[in-house]
């Protein structure tokens, strides 16, 4: 086997409430991730996104890592691990710092970036994504690059993603007990963006909302930049909650249905549709018609959205106040395995009053029939943000060689000036 070191990989690694899933990418030399492993299993001990059986969770990661190693005849040492869950938050920060030089520097822009993350968050809370939105210099605002500009002081807004410290060191402890190190812990609905989204959407504005078992992730872009993230633990699990409790159907036949016959919205389900719908106790099963069905999902999914829909108009209002882009003109995306019930997307477009689609993973290649679902799109963001730190690496790591070849240079002749 190879190692992962040896090739330039990326692994991503998704622990959900309904899937654990492992995804293992090439970078190609164009920039395009070539997807040469996949390894899945069913979920077990995890809960809406937390750990609450910690043996049951390592067992999974281990049969979805042997099963990616086995198809991409590699061995991985590490991951890029998506976390989620309701102990995630966000702030807006700003920072504001002279620039040294009338010129600004790379220094400067992590100077100011580091003086606006240095703010209090919340008790037990840690730091895990630091976002920069957009710099100001002087009276010029708006700006997305500073490097080179010149002026006296510089303004960064950045956007501060914060996570529990023992939840997200109970999902590192389950990668670890497994041999593997984490690379880095990256919000799922971050990852989800890199996946499903198009520069152009996040500059007219869109919001993003990856609905899976446990959890919805939202993302809120506007004007190019992060402005807003939110995980409401309520998804799909509610619906086959309510599908099990009202035809009285065990609850891994009620997920079946739900994905085989689901329908977000009862006008478009034909009066004729029929289902078979299982029952408990050794009970015969029962023909029921579709519409029924509908009835009991149409209600539950509005109600899901609708949850979604306030936090934008929250945050809209917010923007607003503050002057910036506020209008979602793209849209909402919905992706993640909850996002394909049948017509749930007139369903969304009724509550959030603009256009909706589906978003699928893009820009990668190879086994792409095996993760070109929307159920895919967080771990397929995963390799996404991992090949951006993957390339930010090498470009560093060139930059330091360089500068060490250059001194090495400036010693060989200075030795030869003053000792030949």
């Amino acid at each position: 086997m190879v190692r992962v070191a040896d090739k330039r990989l990326v692994v991503g690694l998704e622990i959900g409430t309904a899937k654990v899933v492992v995804l293992i990418g090439e970078i190609l030399p164009d920039g395009i991730v070539n997807i040469i492993g996949f390894g899945s299993c069913p979920s077990r001990g995890v809960d809406k996104a937390g750990v609450n059986d910690l043996a049951s969770v390592v067992k999974c990661i281990q049969q979805a890592v042997n099963d990616a190693e086995l198809m991409a005849d590699c061995q991985i040492t590490s991951v890029y691990l998506a976390l989620s869950g309701k102990h995630i938050a966000c702030q807006n920060e700003i920072g504001i710092v002279p620039i040294s030089n009338e010129e600004v520097t790379q220094e400067d822009i992590e100077n100011v970036v580091h003086t606006a993350k240095s703010v209090r968050v919340c008790d037990e809370h840690r730091i895990l994504h630091v976002i920069p939105q957009e710099y100001a210099i002087d009276c010029q605002e708006g700006i997305k690059n500073p490097l080179g500009l010149s002026g006296i002081r510089m303004q960064a807004k950045v956007h501060l993603i914060t996570c529990h410290n023992d939840m997200a060191k109970n999902i590192v402890k389950a990668v670890e007990r497994c041999g593997l190190e984490v690379d880095q812990l990256i919000f799922a609905g971050l990852a989800t963006g890199y996946a499903v989204l198009t520069d152009d959407e996040r500059e007219l504005g869109v919001c993003v909302i990856d609905i899976g078992g446990g959890t919805m992730d939202i993302a809120i872009y506007t004007d190019g930049a992060l402005r807003h993230i939110k995980v409401i633990p309520y998804a799909g699990k509610v619906v086959t909650s309510d599908i099990a409790y009202a035809f009285g159907t065990p609850f891994h036949e009620a997920e079946i249905i739900k994905i085989k016959y689901g329908c977000a919205l009862y006008s478009i389900v034909g009066k004729e549709e029929n289902i078979e719908v299982p029952s408990v106790g050794g009970r015969p099963p029962r023909n029921l018609h579709r519409q029924i069905l509908a009835e009991v999902i149409e209600p539950r999914c509005t109600e899901l959205l609708n949850l979604v829909n306030n936090e934008i108009l929250q945050l809209q209002k917010q923007l607003h106040q503050q002057g910036i882009k506020h209008h979602l003109a793209a849209g909402v995306v919905l992706t993640g395995g909850s996002a394909q019930i049948d017509g749930l997307v007139i369903c969304a477009q009724k509550v959030f009053n603009t256009q909706v689609r589906i978003g699928s993973p893009l820009n990668i290649s190879g086994l792409i029939d095996y993760v070109q679902e929307p159920y895919y799109s967080t771990v397929v963001g995963l390799l996404h943000y991992g090949k951006v730190s993957h390339l930010n690496n090498h470009l560093e790591n060139n930059k330091q060689t360089l500068f060490g070849l250059w001194l090495k240079r400036i010693n060989n002749w200075l030795r030869k000036l003053f000792f030949i």
